[in-house]
Parts: C-alpha cells; structure tokens; sequence
C-alpha cells in the first residue's frame, strides 16, 4: 500500500496548494492576520506531504516494486542501490515529482527564513508560490501519476537509461530543479512587489538573496550537466548548443541579468521595473525549459519522450503563468516608477549595458533554439541551428559583457568621472592586453581568438586585484586582517568574477588547442598525440552489476612525469541490450588524457579516439568558483543585519533606495 500512500499524499498536497494559494492572498489584499497566518503552514505542510509521496516513490524502487509502472519501466534487479535511488527521478514522472517537492521546499524555506518580513508580502509571496504549485500538482495528479500501478507484474524490469547510470546523474537533476524552481521565489516576491503596489529598495533586498541562492544552484547544475555529458557521451565535448542544454542556459543567463539588476534596485531604488520584468522572464524561461524537455517536440539525450497531450498541458501552464503576470505588469508598472539620475559612466550605466549584452545574448539563444520548432511547426520542412550559427552570435555579444565585469566595480554610484575611472583602468588595460597579445607567440603563434579570450581573463583577473586593493584601503590594521574585514558580499561578487576569468581561460584554451586522432589500434600498436604516446594492450571482458563490459588497457607515457594507464570500456547492458561508451579520462590541472573506445575490428584490432584536451578542467573549475562566490553574496551579513533593524523600526521598510547606507553589491 505504500505507493498508494504516495498518490494520497500528492492529492492532499494539491489541497493544501490550493488553499495556500487562495486565502493567505485574500488575506493579504482585505489585511485580515488570520488568513494571512496561514501561508507558513501550509507551505510547511504541503512539503511534508510531498516528502512522504517522494519517500514512498523511492521506496518502491529500492524495494524493486515491479507492480508500479515507472519502477518497471526504470528500474532492474541487477540495478545498483544507488541508482535504484536516482531512478527515482529517472523518468518524466518521477523527475516532476521531484520538481515539486522541491518547489515546496523553497515554499517552506520562505516560510520559515521571512520571519521578519511583513505579513502581508509574506502571504502574497507564499500564496503565488502555492499557485505556481498547482499548476504542477495538477500535471502530475492527472496526467503524470508516478504511482500508477501495472498488471500483469513483470518478473522483472526494463533498466535503467544506462546514460543516466554515472556519478554525475545522482546530483545534477537536484542542482538543476533547485535552480529551475528557485526561480519561481524571485518571481513571487516581484507578484507580490507588483499586488502591494511598491516597488522599493526593500523588496529588491528582500528577493535578492533568494535569487543569488537559485542562480548558484543552477550554476552548479549546468556545471555537472556538462561534465557529465564530457563524461559519459563519449565525445570529449562539454557543450554542443543542445536545444535542452540552451533551456538551462537562457535561465541563467536573465538569472544573471536580474541579480546585477537588483543590485542597482537595491542599492539606488533604480531599475525596479525592469528588474520584475526580468524576474518574471527568468521563471518564465524555466518553465520554457520545462516544456522543452517534457512535451516530445526534441529528440535529444537530456530530454524525456512523452505524449503531446502533457505537452500541451505545460504549454497551457507557461500560457497562463506568463499571461497573467505581464497582464499584472502592464497594469501595474506604469503606476510605479521609481529611481534617480545617473551619470553615463556611473555603476548603474555600467549594470545597464550589462544588461543589455546579456539579454541580447538571449535573445539570440532563444531565436536559435526556438526558430527550428517554429518552421517544422509551420511544415516548411526541419532546419538545424547548430555550433556555428551560436559560436558567431553569442561570443561577440557575452565578450563586451565580459569587459563591463571589470570595469563595473571600480565605478562609483550615481556619477563618475570618465578621467577618474581611466586612471585607476590603464595599468590592468595594459598588462591585460600587452599579456595577452604575447603569450600566444610561445604557442602556435598569432591567434586572435586566444588574444581576446586571455585579454578578457586577464582583464577580469587585474580588475578584481585593483578591486580588493582599492577598498582594503578604508580598513584599518594588518592586509591580512583587512582583507577578511571586507563584507562577504563583496568577497563573493570578486570570486564569481573571479570563476569568469578562469571559464574564459577553459574555454580559450580547449576551444583553439585541442588535440584528437580517430585511429585503428591492433594489440600491442601505439599512437602519439601532444607528446603523449598511447600504447593499446587490448581488450578483455569484465561482468558489471548489470552489464558485460569490454575494458581495454591503454598505457599513456607522458612528454613529462610517470606512464599511466587508462581503462575506456564497452558496455553491453543485461536488460536493454543497449551497447554504450564509458570513456576514461585522465584529469590533470593543466589537461585531460581522453580515450574513448570505439568498435572491434578483425585480428583483436579496437577503433579508438585519444584526445588531448588542456585547460578542459578549469571549465569546471570557474563554475565552481561562480557558485562559491554566489553563496559568499547570499549569506553576506547585511541582509541579517537589515532584517534585525528593520524589526526594531517597521518603517525602514519603506526607506527610499537612496538613503541606504553604501555597501558591497
């Protein structure tokens, strides 16, 4: 019974999401505290309740419950425990399950962490999460029921997709939902900005944590995504303009937009349109994603192959959800404007133009990923939009944004002086640029490519430094002491940036230097390859938990330090008879050794592909250093500090923007 269990607590949860999403709001616009008390309650409630149908979800897989449907079609008993586990979300049913626990938990977390907030943004905020949540629940009640029982009960189950049997897959759909749905908190408290009537420095404060919280979940998410499609696709690739892997990206790219753009809200009351406009478009083009990835329109390794008619209910959704709150924006913004003047060179005509580099880059994502759907929609036949049409529009529009990174936090608020900004600029300008144009000589020579991207990471990287000296200045004792006296926020916002520079130098590096040979290896042949020369031993069969592999030895000799040996196999999977590719990968800081294995050939000869990859890593190195930094800004202390004061004086919280004190952003 514990899966039917489950179901009769997704069913209450979708009560409790309609109540919580009717009356804390009825509450909040009549200012009756009854109703408006109810809002952490239910959000508290409605995530137990998720939790206990997770829970029993995740029972029957680890119990190998065949008689459940989605544990039949997911599912082995050769499987390992701990991808039994991850099956869980494994399919489109158990993964939209797991969309909406986790769309409780935020719910839950609000509830609980905006204690001191008013109570009436507290219920509009949590009753427009508990509508969001409907929408959901009533896709996965009606039409995505993860509990729905089979009969016949088969003896045994169909597998697991062996490409998500990897590491990589155990946290990357979690750090990405809590990205994806992370979101939806910056787009209630703009709702709830926009139902109050005020669009001030507060609510700007108040939804900007939470958004920094959800744009580094989703950096981490879209960071592992890629490492694991590096991984186990047996490519060497780490992004190919994947529609869906485009769905993940164009969230972030507006998530990144709205955290700068609410950094001028906050800090000077500007922007404050633009940045609920940005809020709602970032929560719209996750569940853009969502529709992506779960209507059957792609065919791709990151989607899920579902009927139309679940397609059509979340394109019936982003309908509504994107609507109704332009209809709200365009009837309430205009009432509302808000913000001072700025100088042409101030931070907040800096954080403009990074705006529009970064929305620009978007729109030409979207137009990209979209526009193929539009003419097969239309029946003007299928057209692909592949690297290259992105690589020529997406770089010269990312690279001026890149350059605003380091000049944006050295420039004054409200006005600066154009000499002034110069001069603290030209000693990194020049370094950055006279570095950059040499370095490529003790490669391959002139590259322009490599000359920009190392002048940009150089630039970042010189900036930051500038940076840190600049305001350890107006602190008092030992450097050391100084430099961890500076705020957290400003800490995180450098390292981020910080991530950029070491990104741009991955993708520099691996995009203009990598190596690859597609051979024919017999036993006992070898290959050269950067310096490295590959030496194949063979292949020999190895039984796996629920596959039969071919693991091939090939032993790497360096130009520098120890041979080593890598192991690529060839799987052959029990259950679905599916062959893959597990390639093996020799990690290093400066380079990876990539070997995949290909098809055998006659007299025990392997097709084989090496690969010489460098800088690869520092790919994921930089994504790291971007969430670390977007975790530094979320929990600096000010945030504590403003909630404290504006506890003991309820009117701080409708201070204008202009007399908050000055601060890191």
């Amino acid at each position: 019974m514990i899966p039917e269990l489950g179901q009769f607590a997704t069913i209450l949860a979708l009560v409790v999401a309609l109540v919580q999403g009717t009356l804390p709001l009825l509450g909040a616009q009549r200012g009756e505290q009854r109703l408006m008390a109810l809002g952490r309650p239910l959000a508290q409630a409605q995530f137990t309740l998720l939790l206990v149908a997770f829970a029993a979800l995740a029972w029957s897989f680890l119990a190998h419950d065949f008689s459940v449907k989605n544990v039949a079609q997911n599912s082995f008993s050769q499987l390992p425990a701990v991808y039994r586990f991850t099956a869980t979300w494994g399919s489109h049913e158990g993964s939209l399950l797991l969309w909406t626990l986790i769309l409780a938990g935020w719910s839950a977390a609000v509830a609980v962490f905006s204690r001191q907030l008013p109570p009436e943004m507290v219920a509009r905020v949590l009753g427009v999460l508990g509508l969001v949540s409907v929408g959901f629940l009533v896709l996965l009640v009606f039409t995505s029921n993860p509990f729905e029982r089979l009969f016949p009960i088969p003896l045994d189950g169909r597998d697991l997709n062996p490409l998500l049997q990897d590491a990589g897959m155990i946290s990357h759909p979690p750090l990405l939902y809590m990205g994806y749905v992370g979101f939806s908190v910056a787009f209630a408290f703009a709702i709830a900005a926009l139902l109050s009537g005020r669009l001030d420095a507060a609510w700007a404060r108040w939804s900007r944590p939470w958004t920094t919280i959800a744009w580094t979940f989703l950096t981490l998410g879209i960071g592992l995504g890629s490492w694991w499609a590096y991984r186990e696709l047996g490519w060497g690739g780490w992004w190919f303009w994947d529609p869906t892997e485009n769905a993940s990206l164009m969230p972030w790219l507006a998530g990144t937009a709205l955290i700068h753009a609410l950094a001028a809200t906050e800090k000077r009351g500007v922007f404050s349109n633009w940045s609920v406009l940005l809020a709602i478009a970032t929560f719209s083009l996750s569940l853009l994603g969502t529709f992506l990835v779960r209507s059957g329109v792609l065919s791709s390794v990151h989607a899920f192959a579902v009927d139309p008619l679940r397609g059509l209910t979340i394109l019936a959704f982003l309908g509504i959800v994107v609507g109704g709150s332009m209809v709200l924006y365009a009837l309430r913004a205009p009432r509302m404007v808000t913000g001072g003047s700025f100088g042409v060179f101030s931070r907040e005509s800096l954080l403009l133009g990074n705006n529009v580099f970064l929305v620009a880059a978007l729109g030409a994502v979207l137009l990209g990923t979209l526009y193929p759907l539009f003419v097969d929609a239309l029946g003007l036949g299928k057209i692909s939009v592949g690297p290259q049409y992105f690589n020529a529009v997406f770089v010269p529009l990312v690279a001026p944004a890149l350059f605003l990174v380091g000049i944006g936090p050295l420039a004054r608020w409200k006005q600066a002086d154009l000499p002034d900004l110069m001069s603290r600029l030209k000693w990194a300008f020049g370094v950055a640029l006279v570095s950059a144009a040499l370095l490529p000589l003790t490669m391959d020579g002139i590259n322009l490519q490599v000359t920009l991207g190392l002048f940009l990471a150089l630039w970042i990287l010189f900036t930051v430094l500038q940076g840190f000296a600049l305001r350890t200045q107006h602190y008092q004792g030992s450097r050391v002491r100084r430099l961890f006296g500076l705020p957290r926020a400003f800490w995180g916002m450098q390292f981020a940036h910080l991530g950029l520079a070491v990104m741009v130098v991955g993708v520099t590096m691996v995009s203009n230097y990598e190596t690859e040979r597609d051979v024919r290896m017999p036993i006992g042949s070898h290959v050269e390859l950067a310096g490295y020369r590959f030496v194949f031993q063979g292949v020999e069969e190895v039984p796996g938990p629920n596959y039969l592999a071919g693991r091939g030895t090939m032993e790497i000799t360096p130009p520098r330090g120890r041979p080593f040996t890598l192991y690529p196999e060839k799987r052959h999977y029990n259950a679905s008879g599916m062959i893959m590719t597990q390639a093996a990968v020799d990690y290093g800081l400066f380079r990876d050794v990539y070997i995949s294995l290909g098809d055998p050939l006659e007299d025990g000869a392997w097709t084989a592909r090496v690969y010489h990859k460098p800088f690869v890593g520092w790919l994921w190195l930089g994504a790291v250093m971007l969430a670390i930094g977007g975790g530094l800004a979320a929990t600096d202390r000010r945030y504590r500090v403003v909630i404290r004061r504006r506890k003991a004086t309820p009117a701080a919280a409708t201070v204008p923007a202009a007399t908050v004190p000055e601060v890191a952003t």
